[in-house]
């Protein structure tokens, strides 16, 4: 395959199978910005931050995850769709991310008992297993094994976020199944423990999703596409292994699924920020691609891979067969784009490398929320209508942070409040 012949294959449409038409290859994978209002609803900052990944050339974005429960969040600024969440935000957003012609998608989680104890000091997950993460281990929720009322309650949310996400003008939503969040603890055998019909066999654990995709689909019309995000694996001994994810997949292939994202990781080990700086530039980049390759010789929907990718070489390199296997059919770009907003547009005119800010600090758990600050600091810039910066302390990032959350942990407890009122 020559240059220009790989090159368009990066820019040539997607047709999903609910028919849905994806302009081109390359997607933004969902961030969590946490730059939602006070109202936990979609302000200006998010639609200019949209408005920017739209004009800069993605074929599809992804929301940064969308609460399904008021009462679960992922951290302080994230934005919650429920009933009593007036939609009139959420069709601006809509907009936004269509402003160039490309697709939005609602990606919609609930974080089981990844919630941190200042958001809301009671969680839900699978199985009571508390969070091993040292001494940051105190930061979340002790959680409460989950009833069945529990898990029909957390089908139906999902579900009802879906038809509003389509009321709104979306064009699709994407489960959160991977990096630990809820659906995921009930795919590890390590937090989930259930020796009922949502426990033990892997059929049994993934029941869960499969129920919620069932569940979405008899609320939403068929051109609405739905998809699901799923870790290649959690990378912890006695978790969910790659054999567990090709299971998964070959499961959701008799599911009206348009689309499955591979990524990994989770807080406990969060692969998903990224291969360690040492690593070689191409470790760094591909990390998930081998694995992708497997899974897409597996599945009958398309797969996109998310996971470093910063080079047009790396993109173009996931679509194209290698050793009998088949290429991926989306690229996912996460914190790249948050350093060039407009990369696939400059990837249309030539190869352009993302230089992203090394990250020293010894201690993973550190190293990974100073990589998140740096990330959500470029995220704000660009949602006050400014360019990201191409020099930022991770230390400083990472201060600012946490000074924000402190803030925005008190706006929320506020809200919750007066909502309960």
């Amino acid at each position: 395959m020559n240059d220009f012949t790989a090159i368009s294959r990066l820019f040539e449409p997607l047709v999903l199978p609910n028919g849905q038409i994806i302009p081109n290859r390359i997607a933004k994978a969902a961030m969590e910005e946490n730059m939602a209002d006070q109202r936990h609803l979609p302000g200006a900052e998010l639609l200019h931050l949209y408005d920017a990944w739209a004009r800069g050339g993605t074929g599809l974005l992804l929301t940064g995850n969308v609460m399904v429960a008021a009462d679960a969040v992922t951290g302080p600024g994230g934005v919650i769709l429920d009933s009593q969440q007036p939609l009139g935000p959420f069709r601006k957003w809509a907009e936004a991310g269509k402003s160039a012609g490309g697709r939005i998608w609602m990606q919609i989680n609930h974080p089981g008992r990844q919630v941190f104890a200042a958001n809301n000091p009671e969680a839900i997950a699978p199985s009571a297993i508390s969070m091993e993460m040292g001494g940051f281990s105190k930061m979340f929720a002790t959680p409460r094994a989950m009833g069945e009322t529990d898990i029909a309650r957390v089908i139906e949310q999902f579900a009802a976020t879906s038809k509003l996400a389509e009321s709104a003008g979306f064009d699709g939503v994407q489960i959160h199944a991977a990096h630990g969040y809820l659906l995921s603890q009930f795919l590890s055998p390590i937090t989930n423990r259930r020796t009922d019909q949502w426990g033990g066999p892997l059929e049994n654990r993934a029941r869960i999703l499969f129920e919620i995709v069932k569940a979405i689909r008899a609320l939403v019309s068929p051109g609405f596409a739905l998809g699901v995000k799923l870790n290649s694996a959690d990378f912890q001994k006695g978790g969910f292994e790659p054999e567990d994810a090709l299971g998964v997949v070959r499961l959701l292939n008799d599911l009206p699924v348009d689309l499955v994202e591979i990524s990994g990781g989770s807080y406990e080990s969060p692969a998903m920020h990224g291969a360690p700086q040492k690593a070689s530039t191409r470790a760094r980049e591909a990390y998930f691609i081998d694995f992708a390759r497997d899974i897409q010789s597996v599945a009958t929907m398309p797969i996109m891979v998310t996971g470093g990718i910063r080079r047009r070489a790396v993109a173009i390199e996931a679509l194209e067969a290698e050793d009998g296997r088949a290429g991926v059919e989306m690229i996912g770009i996460a914190q790249a784009l948050a350093f060039a907003p407009d990369l696939p547009n400059r990837w249309r005119q030539e190869e352009f490398a993302v230089t992203l800010p090394e990250i020293k600090l010894k201690k993973q758990g550190l190293a990974s929320l100073a990589r998140m600050g740096v990330t959500k600091f470029q995220l704000r810039r660009m949602g006050r209508g400014k360019r990201p910066k191409s020099e930022v302390s991770p230390l400083w990032a990472l201060i600012c942070q946490q000074l924000l959350t402190a803030r925005r942990n008190r706006q929320y407890q506020a809200w919750r409040g007066a909502r309960k009122a």
